[in-house]
């Protein structure tokens, strides 16, 4: 079955959202902050119901990853961009590797 474009929509904001919730999670400070604790289970609610939602048209394996990887590739990005993690152009080249190989799924899965 061909996977819709509002399947494949709908993944790459629940990956963004993957990435809302982790760095919520972070500064939640093991839930003893009432804002991010507030933010991570609402985004991790949403994200994770978006990706069961793209489940419906794409395949477990393909939407697994290309969510992870948005949300990976976002926290590390988030995380240098505002100093909390350092940055380097090797970092950098291999968050770009990653979204290439998000990418490639896409291409290749032909979903």
């Amino acid at each position: 079955m061909e996977a819709s474009l509002m399947s494949w929509v709908i993944l790459v904001l629940s990956g963004v959202l993957e990435a809302v919730w982790a760095t919520a999670l972070g500064k939640s400070e093991g839930f003893t902050k009432l804002w991010p604790t507030v933010v991570f289970g609402v985004a991790l609610v949403a994200s994770m119901g978006g990706l069961a939602w793209a489940m419906r048209d794409i395949s477990t394996g393909t939407a697994y990853a290309v969510w992870v990887g948005i949300g990976a590739a976002l926290t590390v990005a988030y995380a240098m961009i505002t100093g909390a993690e350092p940055f380097s152009i090797v970092r950098m080249l291999l968050l770009l590797g990653l979204v290439g190989c998000v990418i490639g799924l896409k291409l290749v899965g032909g979903e």
